[in-house]
Formats: structure tokens, C-alpha cells, sequence
């Protein structure tokens, strides 16, 4: 069995559009203290998506407050 080696690189396009549409989060916690004198506290939550994948998944985790819209 021979072995291939495949050169598959991605382009910036297709990466950013991976990214967008599964999306990446990222958590953030930071604490800086000085003889159990905290100085600095930092905490972040950062999602990049799309808004469509945005909204499918916090749908399915009830963030979204849906208005009835009625049917045309």
C-alpha cells in the first residue's frame, strides 16, 4: 500500500467561511493579584458566526425572544 501525500491548503475565503458558518467561541478569564490583592480582573466571551448560525443555535437554547409573526 503506497502511501499519497496530498498539498491541500486552504484559502483565507474558505477558511472565514467555515468560521462562519459553524462558528468559534471563544472564553476568557483573567486574574491578576498581588499578595491576594486582586488588581485586575478580566472576563470575556467572544462568537464569531454568522447571523444565521447565530440564531439557529441560540433558538435551540431559548436566547431568542421569537415575536409571533402571523402567517401572509
Amino acid at each position: 500500500m503506497a502511501v499519497e501525500k496530498v498539498n491541500s491548503s486552504s484559502s483565507l475565503a474558505e477558511v472565514i467561511d467555515r468560521i462562519l458558518d459553524k462558528g468559534v467561541v471563544i472564553d476568557l478569564w483573567a486574574r491578576v493579584s498581588l499578595v491576594g490583592i486582586e488588581l485586575l480582573a478580566v472576563e470575556a466571551r467572544v462568537v464569531i458566526a454568522s447571523v444565521e448560525t447565530y440564531l439557529k443555535y441560540a433558538e435551540a437554547v431559548g436566547l431568542t425572544a421569537q415575536a409571533a409573526v402571523p402567517a401572509a
